[in-house]
């Protein structure tokens, strides 16, 4: 058997193997992770522009890095942290800021995404917020029950969270969003 003859085997296995990862951590966390439509990426955006001045923003369940990415792309003075615990997802939000960063024509500022963003490894049960300004998140009903104790005893005052799907149980948004996607996805909004 050639080389030439060996490398799709070689790209399938790959292929296979990642897919059984990914759903492997998947069943391990309860969700896959999920792209976000662009009305939503938006939506988010537009939230984060609320808050005013400098924000440090913390993405908890970062994914594939297309929403963070987006949102730092469209909110200038930002600056976002995504913690994710898969590791294809998050290597390839490293990789696409990688590529963003450095292969983006100059008219999208790729100095201006350059130390703004940044996905790294980490699990959001255990991470603290008490730097946040800002909080995403797209997870689902069970972690962002979790999530609503410890917010509630790290967030610093005036600290906002932005969750796209998924109401946070026990609190009342200030403000929800009804995207304008084939699934009107709704984005909830919540001070601290």
């Amino acid at each position: 058997m050639s080389v030439l003859e060996i490398i799709p085997w070689i790209v399938a296995s790959a292929v296979l193997l990642s897919v059984v990862w990914i759903v492997l951590v998947s069943w391990r966390n309860g969700i896959s992770p999920m792209p976000t439509s662009k009305s939503v990426r938006l939506a988010v955006a537009a939230e984060v522009n609320r808050t005013l001045g400098y924000g440090n923003i913390i993405e908890a369940g970062s994914g594939w890095g297309t929403l963070g990415l987006d949102v730092i792309r469209h909110c200038p003075g930002k600056r976002l942290t995504g913690i994710e615990n898969s590791s294809l997802p998050l290597w390839f939000s490293q990789l696409l800021t990688v590529l963003i960063t450095h292969l983006l024509p100059a008219a999208v500022s790729r100095e201006s995404l350059r130390n703004r963003v940044y996905f790294k490894r980490g699990d959001i049960y255990k991470y603290s917020y008490g730097d946040a300004d800002i909080v995403l998140s797209y997870l689902f009903p069970g972690a962002m029950k979790r999530l609503a104790e410890k917010f509630k005893q790290e967030l610093p005052p005036g600290a906002v969270v932005i969750s796209v799907c998924f109401a946070l149980p026990g609190r009342q948004p200030i403000r929800t969003i009804t995207c304008k996607d084939r699934l009107r996805t709704k984005v909830y909004v919540y001070a601290y």
